[in-house]
């Protein structure tokens, strides 16, 4: 069964239930403090009283006045956020209730985790709304296009105000919205940007479907034209506005040419990932670790048990049978037990962080630990041919919503017998079957989403622990289950040098962020992956279930565009958008270096491949020619701003490889194919989908990955043409 359609039906009772009763949320938390004199905005909570003439103009108290149509527009925005001292940017978010998105019962999303923040996510989608825009006529760069954006006239220019230099990216404007007064103008930057830096956005040129150029707001005007707007704006703001001017100045942008503009602080590194660190490097210590970054093991092995052992026979003449595999000799499942650092007992579906007094980074509750499953499949390869062959230990992580147990597949099975792998699994909580429940409610109310990040991190430390446990010569390698006895000798399986990572889908996905801070793997096979979930969910089939929730609990298209903004800020410290810069470069301390393969298909209905390229460019992967057959894809240049893989083999930090399963056609009355990822922001659902079969169901692409997994090299196992799936062979 295609995944999704598995997702759709488990979900089925749950959307019925949920879309039928709007949940309020608990009251939300006031905002900090405001800063007077920062140089920006004294900021959103000052609201009226801020100074004399201070036009809020916005629907609430502490929206920004140049763009009035939504609260939190535009968006991100320095002008949400006060002076802080104490964190790496200097700034903090400054959300209060009144600002945030309500749901159908009139309750605001609770401020408190995205006041945590130093920053905005460098995954974020830049929001805000031009009445009546036509981004054709204004020659706005399009995702088939994006070269175009960094162009000397573009009409939008994202600018890095470190460097002065432009950013590229793309604009399109929301395909959902039903309402033009509500059509988001979503501005996604190509690739991520930098941590702890600042951002100027302008737009310039503005104009509607009769060629017209569209005038600025009067808020924004009053900005731009200062000598006419004394007794219009907050004089302080005013100070920071005329810096913005006098940076786009410098870059080649005039005042007077400008629709609006304004400047957004990114998440720091530490911001973004110190959380994760803190857990990884404190359960470590507690098994002796103090250098994660020295290869060789050290301490002790995380405790763990064995509950069951199945071994199965070799296959008869007839066919496998039951209690037959001619590919696993033994499955083994049992538990990790890892530190929790939830705030309830067991790190349960539902719980968050646990903050002690006030601290910034999360704590264990004494004695509170989380028994983590798993399930290890040992191929027949490791046992045969009358002596033991050492098998490789590999981590494998699941698919959306899923479990342990999809490590039992017949790909991972072939894979693990013909390279000698031994795939383990647990489940990626946080996103993981038994977080279904919980998952779909937070689309009812957006107050309950910060477990899936905080549950998501617990779940790469569930990861690190296990794959310690595989690898440390007192963990499995000790232990009965993972021993053999050939010839009256009784020895391990697992060659205990080395740990890999494959996974595929959410486990390509989160995958980034696992790999970015794994201490005992240095190479990652990320299959049918992405990052940046604000990105990926108007672009995947998958998020139907928890669209018809999310429409019927906040059902305006523009609400639902910012809420997508505000999630990234949160999903950044548990998926590879808030890791990305240092999953194969900039290594975080304590940790090594990695290399990693992305293995991403054209068209894929569940993982956009757009966010595939946007997760190449960040972490400068090369991509092996040729893509794609002439004329398949509608991009001026196919995956722009990723260099192309010049020879195989080929031994880098980062490559992609694109694999497609070809045009939409009708083969003997039966559909093949598939068509390109649509430019708008919907999914592709047309034809066969690609996210399976993907690459890891064909001979060449297994041969790739394992190579890669084994030797640390990529070879072009596909010879003079694009990598195909299925049985296409090119035109």
């Amino acid at each position: 069964m295609n995944r999704s359609f598995a997702l759709f039906s488990a979900l089925a009772v749950t959307t019925a239930l949920m879309v039928t009763t709007p949940v309020a949320a608990a009251a939300g938390t006031p905002a900090p403090p405001r800063d007077p004199g920062t140089g920006h905005a004294a900021g959103p909570a000052a609201g009226p009283a801020a100074g004399p003439g201070h036009d809020h103009g916005g629907p609430r108290p502490g929206c920004d006045p140049i763009d009035p149509t939504a609260c939190l527009l535009p968006f991100p925005n320095d002008y949400f956020t006060v002076a802080d001292r104490s964190t790496e940017t200097g700034r903090r978010i400054a959300f209060s209730p009144e600002m945030m998105p309500q749901n159908v019962a009139g309750t605001p999303i609770d401020p408190t985790e995205w006041n945590r923040n130093d920053g905005f996510s460098p995954g974020t989608p830049i929001l805000t709304r031009v009445p009546g825009v036509d981004l054709t006529r204004t020659k706005a760069a399009p995702i088939t296009d994006i070269g175009a954006s960094l162009d000397e006239d573009a009409p939008i220019v994202l600018l890095n105000a470190r460097t002065g230099k432009r950013t590229a990216y793309w604009a399109e404007l929301d395909a959902n919205a039903t309402d033009p007064a509500r059509q988001a103008l979503i501005i996604h930057p190509a690739a991520n940007l930098a941590e702890g830096t600042r951002y100027i956005v302008a737009l310039r040129s503005m104009r509607d479907s009769a060629g017209r150029l569209i005038p600025p707001g009067p808020a924004f005007a009053a900005y731009a034209d200062s000598p006419h707007g004394a007794g219009k704006v907050d004089s302080r703001r005013q100070a920071q506005m005329n810096k913005i001017f006098a940076t786009l100045e410098k870059a080649g942008v005039k005042r007077h040419s400008l629709y609006l503009a304004w400047d957004f602080t990114v998440a720091s590194e530490q911001g973004l990932s110190e959380r994760m660190l803190h857990i990884r490097d404190d359960a470590f210590r507690q098994l002796g670790d103090t250098d994660l970054d020295d290869k060789r093991v050290k301490g002790r092995s995380p405790r763990f048990a064995v509950d069951s052992v199945q071994d199965f026979a070799a296959c008869g003449s007839d066919g496998c049978q039951t209690g037959e595999n001619d590919q696993v000799a033994r499955r083994v499942a049992g538990r990790v037990f890892v530190p929790c650092y939830l705030d309830e007992s067991g790190c349960p579906s539902g719980a968050t962080f646990h903050y002690a007094n006030g601290a910034s980074v999360p704590s264990q509750i004494p004695g509170n630990e989380r028994a983590a499953n798993f399930i290890c499949n040992i191929p027949r390869s490791a046992v045969s041919g009358g002596r033991i062959r050492k098998a490789h230990p590999s981590l494998y992580g699941h698919g959306l919503l899923g479990s342990a147990d999809e490590v039992d597949s017949g790909k991972l099975y072939t894979i693990g017998d013909d390279h000698g792998i031994m795939f383990c699994a647990t489940d990626w909580i946080g996103l993981a079957r038994d977080d279904r429940a919980t998952a779909a409610a937070a689309y009812s109310d957006i107050s309950k989403f910060p477990t899936a990040a905080d549950r998501g991190q617990q779940g790469m430390l569930d990861f690190l622990y296990l794959g310690r446990a595989m690898i440390h010569p007192d963990g499995f390698a000790a232990n009965p289950a993972f021993q053999f006895t050939v010839h009256g000798r009784t020895e391990s399986v697992i060659d205990t040098r080395e740990l890999l990572y494959l996974g595929g889908s959410q486990g390509g996905i989160m995958g980034g962020s696992l790999t970015a801070v794994a201490p005992d793997f240095t190479r990652g096979v990320l299959g049918v992956p992405g990052m940046n979930y604000s990105l990926l969910l108007n672009r995947s089939v998958d998020f139907a279930p928890f669209q018809a929730i999310f429409d019927q609990n906040y059902p305006d298209k523009l609400d639902q565009q910012i809420i997508f903004g505000l999630l990234q800020m949160l999903w950044d410290r548990s998926e590879a958008g808030g890791y990305a810069h240092h999953m194969t470069t900039d290594t975080y301390p304590n940790t090594p270096a990695h290399q990693v393969l992305l293995l991403a298909s054209y068209g894929d209905h569940q993982v956009s491949t757009w966010s595939a390229a946007v997760e190449a460019r960040t972490i400068g992967a090369r991509i092996r020619t040729p893509l794609l057959d002439p004329g398949r894809s509608q991009e001026k240049t196919p995956f722009w701003g990723v260099p192309r893989m010049e020879r195989s083999p080929y031994r880098g930090p980062a490559t992609i490889t694109l694999w497609d399963i070809g045009p939409l056609r009708t083969v003997d009355g039966q559909v093949e194919g598939t068509p390109p990822p649509p430019i708008a922001n919907v999914p592709n659902s047309e034809g066969v989908d690609p996210h399976g079969p993907d690459a890891t169901e064909t001979a060449a692409g297994q041969e790739q990955l394992a190579t890669f997994l084994l030797d640390g090299v990529v070879v072009d196992t596909c010879g003079d043409h694009p990598c195909y799936l299925d049985h296409w062979t090119g035109p």
